[in-house]
């Protein structure tokens, strides 16, 4: 990775994790799921990246949006509350 000093290169990141994060809020709030259902949704994600860490070049990237995941499992907002 280029070092950015900035950060401006995490920025599509943090915003698309934003977005993600308030549409389950929103869908749970309006009852089309369940909070069940998003920890599932979390979990896959997760596991997905837990996965990702052995088969691609990039394994501390995938271990650390996995950290990033399992935060929000645990109730601890990303976005909102890091």
């Amino acid at each position: 990775m280029v070092d950015d000093p900035s950060g401006t290169e995490m920025a599509p990141g943090l915003a698309a994790l934003a977005i993600c994060e308030s549409l389950l809020t929103s869908l749970q709030e309006l009852k089309i799921i369940g909070a069940q259902e998003v920890v599932d949704i979390l979990k896959d994600a997760s596991a997905a990246h837990h996965q990702a860490t052995t088969v691609t070049d990039t394994p501390k990237v995938h271990s650390a949006a996995a950290a990033v995941i399992d935060r929000m499992i645990v109730g601890k907002n990303s976005v909102r509350h890091s």
